[in-house]
């Protein structure tokens, strides 16, 4: 199994998606671009709570935010397609790992018990 030779990006990902509300997040940005309050409110979470999870987010490079010319005031999320295609990367390259062990470990067993 090869190894990833730069986990920073992954790691922060991994530590971004690590709390509920954050997951839900992705979920919802999954769908369409948000804006904060509207995420605050579907998720029934204060704005400043929402603020640390998005920044949280964007610090796991998961979510970029862009405000629209017509108000510079507003900031609209999105998902980035990239850490998600790194992650889905080595979720695969794990499960093969984990596929090769247990195809191993039932030779091992099936040759152990057979008279």
């Amino acid at each position: 199994m090869t190894a990833i030779t730069d986990v920073a990006p992954l790691d922060g990902a991994l530590a971004a998606l690590a709390d509920p509300i954050r997951r839900r997040t992705i979920e919802l940005l999954a769908l369409r671009p948000h804006r904060a309050g509207e995420l605050a409110g579907v998720l029934g979470v204060t704005r400043p709570t929402m603020s640390k999870h998005l920044r949280t987010l964007r610090q796991g490079g998961l979510v970029v935010d862009a405000s629209p010319s017509f108000d510079t005031r507003v900031r609209i999320y999105q998902l980035c397609q990239e850490p998600f295609s790194d992650l889905r990367r080595w979720l695969e390259r794990t499960e093969r790992g984990w596929t090769e062990q247990l195809g191993s470990f039932s030779t091992y067993v099936h040759e152990r018990h057979e008279p």
